[in-house]
């Protein structure tokens, strides 16, 4: 655990200097080399650094200090920026690394942080100094504390929950996470008329509705991955969003009934020539048919797409063109893949990825690329060019 003094280290100008020469270099080298000042600590700052060139890259940029713990739980700069919310005033609740308050900087003229933890919001204040943000102000007090006791009005709440428990396990039900967003929500109405919650991307999207209604509700995703889902309270009427970070986003009404899965029996030479994999913010909104209504159809809400023509205009997911289709034999491909490495990709299937990989014997690798899914009973196997 990080603590005050290494924060006042991490500060030195000699500290500073040996971040900044050691950072090319691997964390384990830098921990072994005597010649480095506080080579343990040192190590640390650089390994984090280096992993936040990627999800926090301005961060990285500013060389701001990165506590482990608090970089794993941390929203990507890009999710951060993303949230549509702005206006004169914002307290953001759950400040740790001080990421989204970063980002709610540039949207609102005034933000206060609060952050439970000393050694935190000692390193948010430095971080926001090296990232030159001047309108944040971090208050060192838990939430709950700072609610009960504030006195002023806000045009928006943020908060992130911290989702795990005192044993590390994460918490999915938003009763379980710190601060309890629903226990607090009438005294949160008196100090603001707006809140936003960044819920874990394993949260029920249509929950949310229950709890909050009306609200607008996302899921948003990035690099395929879902990242979170996102709460928007005080909107005119239910909504709900898919946001796949670099791609777009499609909006449903809650109310609209969700498509219904193709019936027919699928026939794998029935012309098909592209596949289409969902964006994972689709599955998550349960919206996939819907959303590739009219341009392919699907088997299963939760499984891929097919269409015989190249689609037209935006789809949000990836397209692949098809070689051919045919059922799954392991003894087939093993024939077929030999000495081939083969990326295995999988939607909807009872089979693992390991387990196809063993009765195949398909070697990793990037050679040729077989989609698995299951369709009427049966497990297809779907070359793509």
């Amino acid at each position: 655990m990080m603590t005050l003094s290494d924060i006042e280290l991490l500060c030195s100008d000699l500290l500073r200097e040996a971040v900044e020469a050691n950072l090319a270099r691997h964390p384990e080298d830098i921990a072994l080399d005597k010649r480095v000042p506080h080579a343990s600590l040192v190590a640390t700052q650089v390994k984090y650094l280096q992993r936040a060139a990627r999800k926090l890259p301005q961060m990285y940029a500013a060389r701001c200090i990165i506590p482990p713990r608090a970089f794993e739980q941390s929203s990507s700069e890009e999710c951060a920026a993303r949230k549509p919310i702005s206006g004169s005033s914002v307290v953001d609740l759950t400040c740790g690394l001080g990421v989204d308050a970063a980002a709610l900087s540039r949207r609102f003229e005034r933000v206060v942080a609060v952050e439970r933890d000393e050694v935190l919001a000692a390193v948010a204040r430095e971080n926001f100094s090296r990232l030159g943000i001047g309108n944040v102000e971090v208050v060192c007090c838990s939430a709950e504390q700072w609610v009960a006791s504030c006195t002023e009005r806000f045009d928006w709440i943020y908060v992130d929950p911290d989702r795990r428990d005192g044993d590390g396990r994460k918490m999915v039900c938003m009763e379980h996470c710190s601060p309890d967003v629903l226990s607090l929500r009438d005294r949160l109405r008196q100090i603001a008329p707006r809140m936003a919650v960044k819920c874990s991307p394993l949260f029920d999207c249509h929950e949310a509705f229950r709890l909050f209604s009306p609200c607008r509700v996302e899921a948003v995703s990035l690099g395929g991955e879902c990242k979170e889902v996102d709460i928007y309270t005080g909107a005119d009427a239910d909504t709900l969003h898919a946001v796949a970070l670099g791609l777009g986003e499609q909006a449903f009404s809650r109310e609209c009934a969700a498509a219904e899965p193709c019936r027919e029996p699928f026939l794998p030479d029935d012309g098909w020539r592209y596949l289409i994999t969902p964006d994972v913010t689709l599955l998550k909104t349960r919206r996939a048919v819907e959303s590739l209504a009219g341009a392919a159809a699907m088997w299963s809400a939760a499984g891929y797409a097919f269409c015989r023509e190249l689609p037209q205009g935006f789809v949000m997911g990836r397209v692949d063109e098809i070689a051919d289709i045919e059922e799954y034999r392991p003894k087939l491909l093993r024939k077929r893949y030999a000495g081939v490495g083969v990326e295995v990709l999988k939607r909807d299937c009872r089979l693992s990825v390991e387990t196809i990989r063993r009765a195949a014997a398909l070697r990793p690798g990037g050679d040729e690329r077989v989609a698995f899914t299951d369709i009427g009973g049966k497990t297809w196997a779907i070359r793509l060019k």
